[in-house]
């Protein structure tokens, strides 16, 4: 052990230092966000890239990426960084009382509309504990998740999760499909023909394709005749749907997502004989055991 510490390339702090670069490509970043100077941090990661002997990335004067050694320190190291910030949380809330904290990382793809059911009974019944609320694509949750930097997802998942994580519930979200006041007047009588002009007529904003739900929902609409290119993609559909509001076009969204907007005289539903729907999960790690404040918020989000 005594010769290991003696040759080893670096320590957690330097390798925090690695990450920060990595995640935000510039070393002026990573010195701005942990208190250097950029000339300090540009001496920890050579020091690294010294005692491996490899380059950990490729400096240019406009860009800084990772090689390919430094693309499988940063998957492989990330877990390992998680770890010890949680084991070190858990310290400091076990230990030092500091103020209990759940890392709840929520889908893009899902509207502002959820947020009261996932938080409303656990600021009742635990309000104790604080939450550290984050959005982002479902990818990136479930990479948090696995690198220990989040401790519950709510995701539309993929066809098959790691062995890593594991789902604690499971619910069906049903869309809609949603257009302005005047472009809805004499639907309502439409033919199948009808119905399929019209929607191969109108100007539709949808989800991007990066994530699960606006893959899904694409070929749903294949499936349904519906076979326009969108005039918009968007990254959520909070968004979509204030833009169908204000005349920009038609959309396919979560019912649910429309519980914020009943007041909207301009948005009206569109009746389409079958509807798209998705699976909403809530998923955690599987290789550790779920604190009893992180169990008990799970129980409580209403779905």
């Amino acid at each position: 052990m005594h010769e290991y510490l003696k040759t080893a390339p670096f320590d957690i702090y330097e390798l925090h230092l690695f990450h920060l670069v990595a995640e935000h490509r510039s070393f002026t970043k990573a010195a701005e966000i942990a208190g250097l100077t950029q000339s300090a941090v540009t001496r920890q990661i050579q020091g690294i890239e010294e005692s491996l002997g490899v380059d950990l990335f490729e400096r240019t004067t406009r860009s800084v990426h990772l090689t390919a050694a430094g693309q499988v320190l940063r998957a492989e190291s990330g877990r390992l960084l998680g770890s010890v910030d949680q084991v070190l949380q858990r310290i400091r809330e076990d230990f030092a009382g500091a103020k209990k904290e759940i890392r709840v990382a929520v889908s893009r793809s899902v509207g502002l509309a959820y947020l009261p059911g996932f938080f409303h009974a656990n600021l009742r019944r635990q309000p104790q504990v604080g939450f550290r609320v984050s959005y982002e694509t479902s990818g990136k949750i479930l990479s948090s998740l696995e690198n220990n930097e989040s401790d519950i997802g709510v995701v539309c998942p993929p066809a098959r999760l790691t062995g890593t994580l594991r789902v604690t519930h499971r619910f069906m979200d049903a869309f809609a499909i949603i257009a302005p006041e005047e472009a809805d007047r004499g639907f309502s009588s439409a033919t199948k023909r009808k119905r399929l002009e019209w929607a191969n007529g109108q100007n539709w904003l949808l989800l991007n394709e990066s994530g699960n739900t606006g893959r899904r929902l694409r070929a749903w609409m294949k499936g349904e005749g519906i076979n326009c290119e969108p005039g918009m993609t968007l990254d959520n559909f909070t968004l979509i749907i204030n833009l169908v509001a204000l005349g920009m076009g038609v959309s396919c969204v979560p019912i649910r997502a429309l519980a914020l907007y009943n007041r909207k005289r301009n948005l009206r539903r569109i009746a389409w004989p079958t509807r798209f729907s998705r699976e909403l999960v809530v998923v955690v790690r599987s290789n550790r055991k779920v604190p009893e404040h992180v169990g008990q918020f799970i129980q409580n989000v209403l779905f």
